[in-house]
């Protein structure tokens, strides 16, 4: 008898990250992930380099001293904070905890692919709820809960929209949903925004024991390569966390990497800084050729060139000359393609690119 997988598994799609390469160009433009153009951290790299000395020995298996340094950057308990090989890990963690065969998990409908792949994953139902104006709808989100949801997972800001939810409709949300249901607040851009409605989610962690919020280190702070992330949750969830996570889910190097910085405030504020003066400017500058850019607040934006076939047009284009962004039809959004804030010399060769193709 041949082996048998369990349900969801067999089926289950491929999540398909962005590209890095393109045939006959040795160094491409890549906006394709959302990653930090200005890189890591100088003193996070010394530390990842000083941390290979040791690759003999076990990493610390708690991450006591990573789970320090990201509760004193965030005035948060490190009792509290679980970190895992990049926050997919957590996602996915939290979504084997709570979701089961048959259970319903809730999204946005644009929301991050993770979220229906781990619900496939454990044979739950990944359920989408309708967003209005390319943002989530709050009551749409809770008119879609009903007694077999398990977890709601709501990207704020969301990946790959940049829209966000303000804190009274967070505050709405969170009151709405059913203590029994699980609300993941997932705030991997939170550090990009700077405006005095939005909450990263980490105040209604400590209202409420149904929420938790997930960080990562691979965005705003530069560190996509060592796979390292964090959450904030209720002491009971904290617990089935590290029942759950393997002994040593985190290396010794990424560790290392992750204290240094989140100690380093400057390299935060410049890559912030860089964010604000070019998210503006590239989108007033993609409207000049024509596109529809949705508004964003975080580290990418949306450009939709009318019909899919142009925009799928104008992706392959950019393609062809050495920018790499990203089609968003795997996240029902076939006529916008998602640009990553590059360089100054990145984004320049974007819209030179670009301006070519509509002649």
């Amino acid at each position: 008898m041949p082996l048998v997988a369990r349900p969801g598994i067999a089926d289950c799609p491929l999540y398909v990250p962005g590209s890095h390469e393109v045939d006959g160009i040795a160094e491409p433009v890549v906006l394709s992930a959302n990653e930090n153009p200005l890189g890591p951290s100088d003193k996070a790299v010394a530390a990842y380099q000083a941390a290979a000395t040791q690759l003999h020995r076990y990493p610390e298996g708690g991450a006591v001293e990573l789970r320090d340094a990201i509760g004193k950057r965030f005035g948060l308990s490190p009792d509290q904070i679980t970190c895992g090989a990049g926050s997919d890990e957590i996602l996915t963690f939290l979504t084997r905890i709570f979701a089961g065969p048959g259970d319903e998990v809730l999204y946005s409908q644009h929301g991050f692919l993770m979220y229906p792949i781990n619900a496939k994953q454990v044979g739950a139902i990944p359920v989408q709820a309708p967003e209005s104006n390319l943002r989530t709808d709050v009551q749409a989100v809770l008119d879609s809960i009903n007694e077999k949801t398990k977890i709601v997972f709501i990207a704020n800001p969301n990946n790959p929209t940049g829209s966000y939810l303000t804190t009274e409709e967070m505050r709405t949300l969170v009151e709405g949903i059913p203590e029994n249901v699980l609300l993941v607040l997932d705030s991997a851009y939170a550090e990009y925004v700077e405006l005095n409605d939005y909450s990263d989610g980490s105040q209604f962690v400590d209202q409420y024991p149904n929420v938790v919020m997930t960080r990562t280190f691979s965005k705003i702070f530069g560190l996509a390569a060592v796979r390292l992330g964090w959450c904030y949750a209720s002491p009971q969830v904290t617990d089935l966390l590290n029942r759950l996570r393997g002994p040593f889910n985190t290396t010794a190097p990424s560790q290392a990497a992750g204290v240094a910085a989140m100690e380093d405030l400057a390299h935060t504020d410049t890559a912030r800084a860089h964010n604000n003066l070019w998210l503006p400017k590239l989108t007033n500058e993609l409207e000049k050729l024509g596109a529809i850019v949705p508004p964003s607040v975080g580290n990418f934006l949306l450009a939709g060139f009318g019909e899919a076939d142009t925009t799928q047009a104008a992706y392959e284009y950019m393609h062809k000359n050495g920018v790499i962004t990203r089609m968003m039809g795997g996240y029902g959004l076939p006529e916008y393609i998602r640009i990553t804030i590059g360089t100054e010399k990145e984004n320049n060769l974007l819209l030179d690119v670009l301006s070519n193709f509509k002649g």
